[in-house]
């Protein structure tokens, strides 16, 4: 069964994602002052835009001295650049395959951990116009839907939902990171966009979101590592821990994200 996402849908579900952590969040207390000063460059994937920014702005109010910098891309592009030798304290990646890479390339201090998950949704503009209902509904005549390319953590999942599906989708553009291809949907260039959920919670004045069921088995989760050549490894220590805290996972719950 399909459902519409409605602004009392997303925040039904950010509530119930809340209260499946806010335990938790409440276990965690809150995040202390580690007393670290300077950059913390953060790589993080494009899903992550506005809670990490929230995050990032909390982070430095608790920690007075420092600075939060942000990259914000598709994780396989942030992987890539991270192996090639950019300088960051901080790897949040959208999927673990995409976080293996940098850890199989030595690049890695510890062990990743997963903060967040979260699910695909079919983006659609205000209002539905093509009454889209679910997946099979992307393959007919006309509609034109964005997706993000397959080497990206959302076009993985969604190359995996419409296989569950048994949906053939030949897509009008495949884009490199989950923001584009909204973009695509807020522009009136397509009619349809495979994203996360955080996507349309964080644009509910622009779209409108239809669940489906094969969403569930290509659920993304999201790790988050320090990085072995970090500049400031204090500082990317206290922001993986920031995070982690209870102000962090209420950041990421409000967004629609799920805690592990």
């Amino acid at each position: 069964m399909t459902a519409r996402w409605t602004r009392t849908a997303v925040v039904a579900l950010a509530l119930t994602a809340l209260s499946g952590c806010g335990g938790g969040a409440k276990a965690n207390g809150p995040a202390p002052s580690h007393g670290v000063t300077g950059t913390v460059t953060v790589f993080a994937a494009a899903s992550l835009t506005e809670s990490f920014t929230r995050i990032g702005k909390d982070f430095q109010a608790a920690n007075p001295g420092t600075k939060v910098t942000f990259n914000f891309a598709g994780s396989s592009a942030l992987a890539t650049q991270i192996n090639q030798g950019a300088p960051a304290d901080v790897f949040a990646s959208a999927a673990p395959a995409n976080m293996k890479t940098v850890t199989d390339a030595g690049n890695g201090d510890g062990t990743p951990v997963v903060f967040a998950s979260n699910q695909l949704v079919i983006a659609v503009p205000k209002g539905n116009p093509q009454g889209i209902a679910g997946l099979a509904d992307l393959t007919r005549p006309g509609v034109k839907v964005a997706v993000c390319a397959v080497q990206v953590p959302c076009g993985a999942a969604a190359k995996k939902a419409l296989a569950v599906a048994g949906v053939k989708l030949t897509p009008a553009t495949e884009e490199q990171d989950v923001k584009a291809a909204l973009a695509k949907v807020k522009l009136g260039e397509v009619d349809a966009a495979l994203v996360y959920r955080t996507d349309v919670t964080a644009a509910p004045s622009d779209v409108d979101g239809v669940q489906f069921p094969e969403s569930a088995q290509a659920v993304n989760d999201y790790p988050i590592e320090v990085l072995k050549n970090a500049p400031n490894k204090a500082g990317a220590q206290a922001f993986v821990a920031y995070v982690r805290s209870g102000e962090g996972r209420a950041v990421l719950t409000a967004a629609g994200f799920r805690c592990p």
